[in-house]
C-alpha cells in the first residue's frame, strides 16, 4: 500500500520521489523551485495572518485587551497616523510571538519579517521589548531594566524605536481604542510578503 502523502496545493503538481535530500537531483530542485514560487505567493501571507488570528479568542492575564486586540489597536493607530504600509505591517506583527516565546518575542517577529522589510524595521522589531522596559516603572522583576536601551543610545535607529514603543506599543492596551479588523491589513501584509526576499547572513 502506498504511503499516505500530503495533498499538493494544485492538482497538476508533482511530488519529488527521492526519500532524502541527499538523493535529490537537479530536476527535483527545479521542480520544487517552480512549485514553491506559486506556493509562497498564495500561502505565506495567509499563514502569517492565520498565526495572528489564532490568538483572537485568547483569554488575557490582566491587560484590558488580549494580544490580538493590542496588535490591531497598534496597527490601527499607525494607519491613522499615515504611516507607510511596511510600518503598519511591522506594527501589526510586532507581538505575534508574545505567547509562544514571550521573553524573545521581538526576535521572533524580526526573524519572520526581516527578509521583506528595511533594516530599520528589523531593528525596531528585534529591540522593541527592551525599549519597552524604559516605561515599566516600579516593575518588581529585576530583569526588567529601564535603562537597558541605553546601550544603543546614539544608534541610528534608537530614536525610531523609542518612538515606536511610545506611540504604538505602550499606549494600545486599553479597551475602547480604535481597532480596525484584520481584513483591513490583509492586503498590506500580502504586498509586503510578496517583495523579493533579501538573503540574510547569520553572524
Amino acid at each position: 500500500m502506498a504511503a499516505d502523502r500530503s495533498p499538493l496545493l494544485q492538482p497538476d503538481w508533482r511530488y519529488v520521489e527521492a526519500p532524502s535530500l541527499d538523493a535529490f537531483q537537479r530536476a527535483d530542485w527545479d521542480l520544487l523551485a517552480r512549485q514553491r514560487r506559486v506556493f509562497d505567493a498564495g500561502q505565506q501571507a495567509a499563514h502569517a495572518l492565520r498565526l495572528l488570528e489564532s490568538t483572537a479568542a485568547d483569554p488575557g492575564f490582566g491587560y484590558q485587551v488580549n494580544n490580538y486586540r493590542h496588535s490591531l489597536q497598534a496597527a490601527t493607530a499607525a494607519l491613522q497616523d499615515g504611516r507607510d504600509e511596511e510600518y503598519v505591517v511591522v506594527t501589526l506583527f510586532h507581538d505575534v510571538g508574545f505567547t509562544i516565546c514571550p521573553t524573545s518575542h521581538g526576535a521572533f517577529a524580526a526573524a519572520m519579517l526581516a527578509p521583506y522589510v528595511s533594516e530599520a524595521s528589523r531593528w525596531i522589531l528585534e529591540r522593541h521589548q527592551i525599549f519597552q522596559a524604559h516605561h515599566c516603572h516600579d516593575h518588581p522583576d529585576e530583569a526588567v531594566d529601564p535603562d537597558a536601551r541605553e546601550r544603543w543610545r546614539g544608534h541610528q535607529h534608537f530614536a525610531a524605536t523609542a518612538e515606536f514603543v511610545e506611540r504604538y506599543d505602550i499606549t494600545t492596551i486599553a479597551a475602547g481604542l480604535p481597532e480596525a479588523p484584520l481584513s483591513v491589513f490583509a492586503p498590506m501584509v500580502a504586498r509586503i510578503l510578496a517583495r523579493p526576499p533579501r538573503r540574510l547572513h547569520l553572524p
